[in-house]
């Protein structure tokens, strides 16, 4: 588990964001997710032109939109592709 997770367990309203990220990279084992520096989180959506790189500033954000752009790159419904 890396040190950024293992903090968060140690956050009274955060575990279920551990949780929720868990399940997320099983789900989606090709996306990147990290530490974007300046206490911000990052991910890397690969894509066949390129990627696909989002910021945001808690890890419930990132989440968030990481389920808004593979919703849309999967072709569901709801799904936002900007």
């Amino acid at each position: 588990m890396s040190q950024r997770a293992l903090r968060l367990q140690l956050v009274p309203d955060e575990p279920d964001r551990v949780l929720r990220l868990a399940r997320f990279r099983q789900e989606h084992p090709g996306v990147i997710i990290g530490e974007g520096g300046f206490g911000t989180w990052q991910a890397r959506i690969p894509e066949t032109n390129g990627e696909i790189v989002t910021t945001r500033h808690t890890l419930r954000e990132l989440l968030d939109r990481l389920d808004k752009l593979t919703a849309a790159r999967d072709g569901q419904p709801g799904g936002d592709p900007g």
